[in-house]
């Protein structure tokens, strides 16, 4: 799959936060039942990689690696099968490594400066991250204008109450969120009801 085709599977891209991977594949399954097939789990726990590996054996699921910080992060994430791969930020170590996995690499940005080298890098497409905390959608809209070419997945902060306005910037492809599994033992029935309402958030 294409970067763009993964942020087009659904509006919304789970970030996960597992910290026991016997709980991956009831959220992963729970997820994909409410029509939200490209999920990320977060490089944050030691359960994280096994996650992966439960996950992806969900039929419809299509599950990628965040929080991946460097090449082993990179070379860690493809063995336990991400498909793709998202990160908090760009440098260019993990940005060669990224490119050379050939997966799908949505890279973090923050400012017209990150945005800008991974273009001359050949990516067009983008994480901006942490997001409400830089400014929001209306600066994420000036960014957008003259950088014309990227594509966005605003990240950090979104809740189903403001996604919308993230939607309304036609750069904006999809948001990831981490409202749609809360924290503590999964709820399965809860985590598909919000997927489903993630859904409608489509614009």
């Amino acid at each position: 799959m294409t970067v763009e085709e993964v942020m087009t599977l659904a509006p919304v891209i789970p970030v996960l936060v597992v910290h026991d991977a016997a709980d991956a594949r009831p959220i992963a399954e729970a997820l994909v039942a409410g029509g939200l097939r490209a999920l990320e789990v977060t490089l944050r726990t030691e359960a994280a990689l096994g996650a992966i590996r439960e996950m992806a054996k969900v039929e419809g699921a299509v599950v990628g690696a965040g929080t991946v910080l460097n090449p082993a992060d990179v070379e860690a994430s493809i063995d336990a099968g991400a498909r793709f791969l998202v990160s908090p930020g760009l440098t260019d170590r993990l940005a060669s490594a990224a490119i050379d996995s050939g997966l799908p690499f949505l890279p973090g940005t923050a400012n017209a400066g990150d945005i800008m080298r991974g273009l001359d890098m050949g990516l067009t497409h983008f994480k901006f991250f942490p997001a409400m905390t830089n400014g929001g959608p209306s600066a994420l809209k000036a960014l957008a204008a003259p950088l014309y070419k990227a594509r966005f997945c605003p990240t950090g902060g979104i809740t189903e109450a403001n996604a919308p306005d993230w939607f309304a910037i036609d750069a904006v492809l999809c948001v990831g969120g981490s409202w749609v599994v809360p924290a503590g033992k999964p709820d399965a029935k809860e985590i598909e009801k919000r997927a489903r309402a993630a859904m409608g958030l489509r614009r």
